[in-house]
Parts: C-alpha cells; sequence; structure tokens
C-alpha cells in the first residue's frame, strides 16, 4: 500500500528554526516529527511513502533517501510551484491507482492506521478521515458527525457518517470538538475532484465538494498521540508528552534525552539532547536544548528553545526565547519573549 506525507509548509511560526529546514523536519526529542508519521505508516501496513516537498525539499530528500529499506520504499515529489494540500496529492494520480494513505508531516501523529483502515474497508467510504478531540476548537477544523449519511449532527458521536466542516469557529459557534487531524484513507477516485495546475486544498475544497455530491465520506475519533507544534511552546510541550507517551507511539523513543549531555548546572524540567551542555552555576527550567546547544556559566534559561549548535554566552537571562541553529547570544544579554536572530 501507498502512503503520502505531506511536507511542503514552511512552518513560519517556529522561526528562527525553520530558517534552514522545513517544518517537518524540526525535532522532538531528537527525531524529526516527520519520522513519526512515517512510522505509524508503516505500521499501519504501507510498504511505500511518498513525501510531497516545497520549502527547503533539499534536507527532507536527504533524509528521507535515508529510510529505504527492504521494508519501505521512499521516495521525494517535490513541488515547482505550491499547489496546496490536495493539489500536491494530485500530482501523484498516476502512482495512486488504489486505496491509499494521506497524511500530514508537520503534525506529530501517531495513529492506528490499521484500524481506521479496516473501518474504511468496512463502511465502503470513499474518504475516511482521522479526528482528534480538543479543548479550543478556534484555530482547527471542526468536523459534525451523523449516524446516517446526510443525518442530523450529533456531537457526542465517536465514529461516524460526516456531515458539516465549519472552518475554526469561535468556541460558541462551534457545533463539535472534534477535528480533521489531517490523515486520510482515500480511494483513488477522490483524485478526480481535484483540478489539474490548480492550488486545491482537502478541508476547504475537497471535502466539502464530496458532501455535495453525496460521496460517502466517514471519519473516527482517533486513540494515540496527536500534536500541533505550531508553535514554539507547543513544541516545548511536546517533548514531555511525547516521553510520558511512549507507549502509544510506534517510533523508537530515546529512554534518557539527557544523558548523553554535559549537564553540571540545573535542568529543571528542560531536556538537552545529544552533545549539549549547561556550564555550572546555570540554571535551565522548562526549556529544550537542541543537538550540540550549549548554555555557558552563569546564565538563567526558563521557557526557551535553543537550536542546534548554538551557544549562550556567560550572564544571559532569557525567557521565553527561541535561538535559532548555531547562533550565539552576546554575554549578559537579559531578552524577554524575543526570536535570534530576528525573522523581519
Amino acid at each position: 500500500m501507498k502512503g503520502v506525507i505531506m511536507a511542503g509548509g514552511q512552518g513560519s511560526r517556529l522561526l528562527p528554526l525553520t530558517l534552514h529546514r522545513p517544518k517537518p523536519m524540526v525535532e522532538v526529542v531528537g527525531i524529526p516529527v516527520i519520522d513519526f508519521v512515517k512510522d505509524a505508516l508503516v505500521q499501519g501496513g504501507v510498504d511505500e511513502v511518498i513525501i510531497t516537498t516545497g520549502y527547503r525539499g533539499e534536507s527532507l530528500a536527504n533524509h528521507v533517501e535515508s529510510w529505504n529499506s527492504d521494508a519501505i520504499k521512499a521516495w521525494v515529489n517535490e513541488e515547482e510551484v505550491a499547489m496546496g494540500t490536495a493539489g500536491s496529492v494530485k500530482l501523484l494520480a498516476n502512482e495512486l491507482t488504489e486505496t491509499f494513505i494521506v497524511g500530514s508531516g508537520d503534525t506529530l501523529a501517531s495513529f492506528d492506521i490499521a484500524g481506521l483502515l479496516a473501518l474504511h474497508k468496512e463502511k465502503g467510504a470513499m474518504a475516511t478521515m482521522a479526528l482528534w478531540q480538543v479543548e479550543n476548537v478556534s484555530e482547527y477544523g471542526v468536523v459534525g458527525l451523523s449516524e446516517t449519511k446526510g443525518g442530523e449532527i450529533n456531537s457526542n458521536l465517536e465514529r461516524g457518517w460526516v456531515s458539516r466542516f465549519q472552518e475554526k469557529p469561535s468556541p460558541q459557534e462551534a457545533f463539535s470538538n472534534v477535528i480533521n487531524a489531517g490523515l486520510y484513507i482515500l480511494e483513488p477516485e477522490v483524485l478526480d475532484l481535484i483540478p489539474e495546475d490548480e492550488k486545491f486544498d482537502w478541508s476547504r475544497q475537497v471535502f466539502p465538494q464530496m458532501l455535495e455530491l453525496g460521496m460517502p465520506l466517514y471519519a473516527c475519533l482517533t486513540k494515540g498521540i496527536w500534536f500541533d507544534i505550531g508553535r514554539p511552546s507547543d513544541l516545548l510541550k511536546a517533548q514531555n508528552i511525547i516521553l510520558e507517551n511512549r507507549d502509544l507511539i510506534w517510533t523508537q523513543i530515546p529512554e534518557k534525552p539527557n544523558s548523553k549531555s554535559d549537564i553540571k548546572g540545573i535542568c529543571d524540567g528542560s531536556i538537552a539532547l545529544k552533545g549539549s551542555a549547561i556550564a555550572e552555576d546555570s540554571i535551565v527550567k522548562n526549556s529544550l536544548l537542541m543537538d550540540g546547544a550549549s548554555v555557558s556559566r552563569g546564565c538563567e534559561i526558563e521557557n526557551c528553545i535553543i537550536g542546534r549548535n548554538a551557544v549562550i554566552q556567560e550572564g544571559c537571562i532569557l525567557n521565553g526565547c527561541v535561538i535559532g541553529d548555531g547562533e550565539s547570544v552576546p554575554a549578559d544579554s537579559e531578552w524577554n519573549d524575543i526570536r535570534y536572530p530576528n525573522d523581519d
């Protein structure tokens, strides 16, 4: 079975971490986000993975090449022009001639795809989407389910026929708290709805069009892990969630991310990845040090993300800052909620 991972996004809200790499290559506990999606697909029966890329596609191509083995074939299809989430998959229409799976490469997800695929076949759906339950729906696409095709919405259902979509509603307007989680089981006929050479989106155009045409569209609330890492604060939260729920994830998670680091100072509620260092007399709280990052003596770091091989010089006090890969923060800097270098 073939699976497609959509990985064309830039991840502008994660700047400066995404200045030199696409959002799917940002690491969680030292593992690129896209690897969690790939491993879930393989666990679900996919043996060929195609990656659609755009921004900084060359780094993804090199990484995807390393996936190839006797168990999986992996390759990249780079878009010359951004075609949207559905348009990028339409470019692969000649490859996708049987039931296939589409996943988003820039959300951290580890689903029971085999179970979702079995449900798709059982219901005879043309498309089946994974759903996730959230408290605040205002940043997502809400999905309304019914027990019968075209029936009334029942907000208590965990699975059912899709009756309506609602894009980023206010909490007062929302008719449900389940959202489109960005993973779909699809039949190749769905691709016929996507025009050639036109930017097109799954949630805004393809799925609403399926409802208008009466095409069977099913959805199910999934179990496992789903996390939107759109902001630096989300990335910080994701580290601990992954470590606490490793039994729900197909990807092999390191037991002790801090064990390969040189920690002489205080590392309180923080994760320091391999080759990183915290000097004596320094305190690092609720922060992430990526590979090779270092904090010099006499620093106080809180709620920060320090990029790969970045250096925090002596005496810095940082709170809520994001430091780009390879950057050096001048000694005695006192910064609050700053991204360095500036992303303007």
